[in-house]
């Protein structure tokens, strides 16, 4: 958010001056090389190299809207912006709903890749017999996750009352403790979250490219201006010839 604050104001009066495509094709590939690099990073990652990729996705975004915006806006005449303004909020509202659908259908399906195999290996290995092991193994992965954004351990639920009673102290504190389900799905949510920011940096690089293609800025801002120009040029001279009578 605060790279997006200080660079959007920033692109959008330099490409008033030096043009949109530069700095709108500039900002999709900052967002693209973004996006890799969460890849990359470790699933308990240290927050001093995750802000500053926040904060370049933020310049990225800034770079990119500003211009963009004004290149839109200047590309139809005076008398439809207004349309213009609204089909452009439309697509960039319904943009926002449709990514959240299908970045959440990529991190589900990320997770209902393999997550018997994980949660099986992860339970016996904690101590549970391969028979309740299983059972636990079909958990739903959307209700994984949900569990997992909550914050809630399902295993006090999940595993038979007097088999937890059963283990010793360490290992029922391990299972039912916050933070052994999130570790214990976090390979299958991973990759799903992998494959989000892949899918979001390879929809950067379209965007890279469209806007590298884009044709000549504000044609219409340009003729109105000149327009306009042409005006005050005439009324001056109609001013000066009644001063010299």
């Amino acid at each position: 958010m605060v790279g997006f604050l200080l660079m959007g104001p920033l692109s959008g009066w330099h490409s008033d001056r030096y043009g949109a495509r530069l700095f709108s094709t500039s900002g999709m590939l900052i967002q693209a090389v973004c996006f890799f690099l969460l890849t990359i990073m470790p699933l308990n990652f240290d927050y001093m190299w995750f802000w500053p990729i926040l904060f370049m996705l933020g310049i990225g975004q800034g770079m990119f809207s500003s211009p963009n915006t004004s290149s839109i806006m200047g590309s139809v005449p005076a008398d439809q912006r207004g349309v213009a303004s609204g089909i452009r909020a439309t697509f960039q509202n319904s943009g926002s709903l449709v990514s959240i659908g299908v970045f959440f259908s990529l991190i589900t399906a990320g997770l209902a890749a393999s997550p018997g195999s994980t949660l099986f290996t992860g339970l016996t290995k904690s101590g549970l017999p391969a028979v309740v092991a299983a059972k636990i193994a079909h958990l739903s992965p959307t209700s994984a996750l949900f569990a997992a954004f909550l914050g809630y351990n399902p295993m006090a639920t999940l595993v038979p009352a007097n088999l937890l009673q059963a283990l010793p102290a360490a290992k029922q504190a391990t299972l039912v403790g916050h933070s052994y389900f999130p570790n214990l799905i976090s390979p299958p949510f991973a990759q799903g979250l992998h494959n989000v920011f892949y899918l979001s940096a390879v929809m950067c690089l379209v965007a890279a490219f469209v806007s590298l293609m884009r044709g000549k800025q504000n044609t219409f801002s340009l003729e109105v201006v000149s327009k306009s120009r042409r005006v005050y040029i005439a009324k001056q001279q109609v001013v000066a010839t009644f001063d010299i009578d």
